[in-house]
């Protein structure tokens, strides 16, 4: 099993925070490999942000994604800018409130309302988890359980209760 993932949208929405955990959760609690790399615009707010993480069962021998199979677009610019970059058929993960997929085929659109979603749980800043939540439920990479554990040991106590309630709703949307 090797998995290529993008993780994409505008600085400030958290997407390499996303890669990292998402990263992080692979290796140290689901013992499997896993590589992840970033890039951001000069500014550190509003420009396109992408986080690319390769999950793999046997070690990755190139650290790039070529072709994803699984890409998070949270923002119009980054879905038009990353869809020919993903492998037909592969899994699109949008807000649909932020990213039209009208007219898009030849991939299997999943659309989670994540920036609403994290409205109504009381901190915009957690769409990124409510989107992560939604990838693992997804791709079945890994227990959500273990992206729990990985949140718990890199976010702050202060927001580890709404960032773990956001990955759960985000599950349960898919």
């Amino acid at each position: 099993m090797k998995k290529e993932i993008r993780i994409a949208g505008t600085g400030g929405m958290g997407v390499v925070l996303a890669g990292d955990i998402l990263g992080y959760a692979a290796v140290v609690y689901s013992g499997l490999e896993a590589v992840q790399s970033q890039s951001y615009g000069a500014e550190a707010r509003g420009t396109t942000a992408k986080s690319e993480v390769i999950v793999s069962d046997k070690p990755i021998r190139y650290p790039k994604v070529r072709e994803s199979d699984y890409l998070i677009a949270m923002s119009q610019k980054s879905f038009d800018l990353y869809l020919p970059e993903a492998k037909k058929d592969s899994t699109i993960i949008v807000d649909p409130d932020l990213v039209n997929t009208k007219n898009i085929s030849g991939y299997e659109i999943v659309e989670i309302p994540a920036m609403k979603t994290a409205d109504e749980l009381g901190l915009r800043l957690v769409s990124n988890m409510v989107m992560l939540g939604a990838l693992v439920k997804k791709s079945g990479l890994f227990p959500l359980e273990n992206l729990e554990k990985a949140i718990a040991d890199m976010i702050s106590v202060k927001a580890l209760e709404i960032d773990i309630k956001a990955i759960h709703v985000g599950a349960e949307l898919v």
